[in-house]
């Protein structure tokens, strides 16, 4: 808030004054105050006020009202515009003049350019930043018009003043503004101070008796365009009208407060000469400026083209494949009123609506005559037309193998068009494809594209001109199966059989064999060679075949295999059963089984009565598996290492030994919970255990106090050893760091609220699995509610 200066008296001086006239306002404002302005502002962030190398600054009033504010006239009387006059009457040569052309430049002001009048001088409007409140004079005076039409009950100072008459060519005038002023400062706008300049865009026709009309108004019976009718809630006594504000500063202005883009509009009587007044002008003192932004080209008092909904069109359009195209004049509805559409100049049969559908390139041109006029109103569009290449959708399948395992997206180039010439756009997101922005996958990376099975990317084809077709790529991709085949018996005597069972696909492609189940089942009469390829779920065909070999001899076949165990635990031995068959195992032991307790070799001796042949298996003592490393994604991935020294298959748990699993991956676990990861040797009692935090750093919080995002907590991770976060702001400041009693962050500091802003973290523990230092570093986006 600025702060008032008092008058220089002395301290007696001001106390008898006060006496004597304690009921007047005791604060009076300065032409010095100075007025905060931010510390990086520059030249490039305002607006062009006035500077010479445009050709527009050199422009007189009347060439600023009908090539700039105007831009084009009616086609029968072009331009309907006359007696263009500024008060005070300031030559374009005059350096500090009030009124002048400004130019948006690369400043973000909601206006390209147009013309601007000032209650003091135009050239400080924009240009450079003004470190003291604009409070020159222009000269002028005061304004009996402005004040009729606002009641103004104060002294009115430095009237701007721009007018003109004109004679409109439909049934509406309108144009675009934007008022600016220095009073939306401090408590200007609230009582009791309520400082306000005056403010007016005043029409009346030219007829004898006739008054004005003010149409600076808001829609709806709102009020006055004024500082004190329209005020954002950062005020006291706001929002008044909140929604038509814009900015306060900065706002590529020198003045500390803007409104939104504002339409004044009138209904009138085409033909018949008008008068506009456009006023502007200091109130109650000579200080703290105000201005008026009129925008070029948008004063109205033509016709227009819209689209069925009502939407203005440029004035040329392209259309793809001859889709309908609704033109609507836009004009108030006369009785009377007659309309003809033209095709490049060619009228068009039965046209005669205030609409039509066009379905052909070509350039289209309305005609409109009110009732009693000899000379119709004209607006011309071109539309140009254009084809959209065939295509369709398709879908990109791939068999990863350990040297391929991206897509070449150029493969499915002739899979969705075989267009001569088109030209192809991927994108991930749908709604980017359909606004054709730049967020497609650029060109080198079609090549090397890494997605998952399942994705669907969005391909806009064109024909390198402004018609499309969007279509969609389904990409399947899978790793290339490795067949596997086993047989339960390796060597059989004649007469036995084998069953062959396939493994690494969904389907399988037997040799000699119809059908694609894994299970075969074989009584060969001599030694006989299999073979199987593995088939994906996508069609993948394994790379090299599975081949098993069944022998065929009258031996004796046993499947002994051993196992692990671990301490205390047991094992059963199987040799297997046969037919005559008799068991002696290396203990003594007879009998198709044996139970071990230790670890060690053991071996059966297998008889059939004829001949015998021994089998060896060991039992291995199994170790409780370590688990070194936890790796967990933002996807909900968690991916469990675990070593055991005394080797073992071993499977996993996520959910404290409920189910267990061969993978060490699990999906789909959810952030920021308490994990129970178990890892044990499969068929021992040998479990590793590991409790862990699936930590994952949100990085928006909205601290509004509705339970969602308002804090990041810690908590999970706090007791880690060597945990500490640290919350930096974009200078570097600390703005939290972590303690014991208050593991979490929710954008305060010091006690109070922190401005929305990104900020940076670095977060810094032991992995309880890995025991390795982890530091993770990144930015949040704090929403704070002002």
């Amino acid at each position: 808030m600025l702060n008032y200066r008092l008058n220089n008296y002395s301290k007696l001086s001001f106390f008898l004054l006060f006496l004597i006239g304690f009921t007047s306002y005791a604060q009076k404002r300065s032409v010095n105050d100075k007025k905060a302005k931010p510390s990086a502002a520059k030249a490039g962030d305002l607006i062009d006020v006035n500077v010479a190398s445009y050709p527009q600054s050199a422009f007189t009033p009347t060439q600023l009202v009908t090539n700039v504010l105007v831009g084009s006239g009616s086609t029968c009387a072009a331009p309907n515009i006359s007696n263009v006059t500024v008060s005070p009457n300031q030559a374009v040569t005059m350096n500090d003049r009030f009124w002048g052309y400004f130019n948006k430049t690369t400043s973000n002001f909601p206006f390209q350019e147009g013309i601007v009048l000032t209650t003091g001088f135009a050239r400080k409007a924009g240009n450079n930043p003004e470190a003291n409140v604009l409070s020159d004079g222009n000269g002028g005076g005061s304004d009996p018009d402005l004040i009729a039409a606002i009641g103004a009950t104060t002294t009115i100072n430095n009237a701007a003043i721009l007018e003109f008459d004109f004679v409109p060519s439909s049934t509406q005038m309108k144009f675009n503004y934007i008022f600016a002023s220095e009073e939306y400062t401090g408590s200007f706008p609230c009582p009791p101070t309520q400082y306000d300049d005056a403010f007016a865009l005043l029409l009346k026709p030219n007829t004898p008796g006739s008054t004005y009309t003010n149409l600076a108004v808001l829609p709806g019976g709102a009020g006055p365009v004024s500082v004190t009718n329209i005020l954002p809630s950062s005020f006291s006594c706001g929002p008044i009208n909140g929604n038509y504000f814009g900015s306060l500063s900065p706002n590529a202005t020198n003045y500390n407060g803007i409104t939104a883009p504002l339409t004044a509009e009138a209904t009138v009587i085409p033909g018949q000469s008008y008068h506009i007044k456009m006023v502007v002008a200091d109130a109650r003192d000579s200080i703290y400026g105000s201005a008026v932004f009129l925008q070029a080209g948008s004063f109205d008092i033509g016709l227009s083209i819209v689209d069925g909904a009502g939407n203005p069109l440029p004035e040329t359009i392209n259309v793809c494949d001859n889709t309908p195209q609704v033109l609507t004049a836009l004009t108030s509805a006369v009785p009377g009123t007659t309309y003809q559409w033209l095709r490049n100049d060619v009228p068009i049969p039965g046209a005669t609506n205030v609409s039509y559908t066009a379905t052909l390139p070509g350039v289209y041109k309305v005609q409109v005559t009110l009732p009693g006029s000899t000379c119709p109103v004209e607006a011309t569009i071109t539309i140009i037309g254009g084809t959209s290449p065939a295509a369709q959708n398709a879908t990109l399948k791939l068999c990863a193998t350990p040297a391929v395992s991206s897509f070449n997206l150029n493969d499915a180039k002739p899979l969705i068009s075989t267009a001569t010439g088109a030209v192809f756009r991927f994108y991930t997101n749908q709604a980017d494809a359909q606004l054709q922005n730049n967020n497609f996958i650029p060109e080198a990376a079609l090549l090397l594209y890494n997605a998952n099975d399942g994705q669907v990317l969005h391909v806009v084809v064109s024909d390198g001109g402004f018609c499309s077709r969007l279509v969609t790529l389904t990409l399947r991709k899978e790793d290339t199966p490795v067949a596997q085949l086993v047989s339960t018996k390796l060597s059989i005597c004649v007469g036995e059989s084998a069953t062959l069972t396939a493994s690494g696909g969904v389907t399988y492609q037997w040799e000699g064999f119809s059908g694609t189940g894994a299970v075969r089942n074989v009584s060969p009469t001599q030694t006989t060679t299999y073979t199987v390829y593995a088939i994906g779920a996508q069609g993948c065909k394994s790379l090299q075949p599975a081949i098993v070999t069944v022998e065929v001899v009258p031996a004796i076949k046993s499947n002994l295999t051993g196992g692990y165990i671990c301490a205390g635990d047991r094992i059963t031995l199987d040799a297997g059963a046969g037919p005559g068959y008799s068991y002696t195992w290396s203990n003594g032991v007879t009998g198709q089984t044996l139970v071990a307790d230790s670890p060690g070799l053991y071996f059966v001796d297998i008889t059939n009565g004829v001949c015998t042949k021994r089998f060896t298996t060991e039992v291995k003592l199994a170790t409780i598996p370590e688990i070194v490393n936890v790796d967990y994604n933002q996807n909900g991935t968690l991916i469990v290492t675990a070593s055991s020294l005394g080797g073992g298959v071993l499977e996993y748990s996520a959910d404290n030994g409920v189910t267990w699993q061969n993978s060490n991956l699990f999906n789909n676990i959810p952030s920021n919970t308490i994990v129970y990861i178990r890892v044990r040797v499969k068929n021992t009692s040998c479990v590793g255990y590991l409790e862990y935090f699936t930590f994952m750093m949100q990085n928006v919080i909205t601290p509004n106090g509705d339970n969602v995002n308002d804090k990041i907590d810690f908590r999970g991770i706090s007791d880690y050893n060597k945990f500490q976060v640290v919350i930096s702001d974009r200078y570097g400041r600390e703005v939290y760091k972590s303690d014991k009693t208050r593991p979490f962050w929710d954008g305060y500091f010091q006690g109070k609220k922190l401005p929305t802003a990104s900020y940076w973290y670095q977060i810094t523990f032991e992995d309880p699995a890995s025991k390795q230092l982890t530091v993770k570093t990144g930015w949040i986006l704090l929403k704070n509610i002002e």
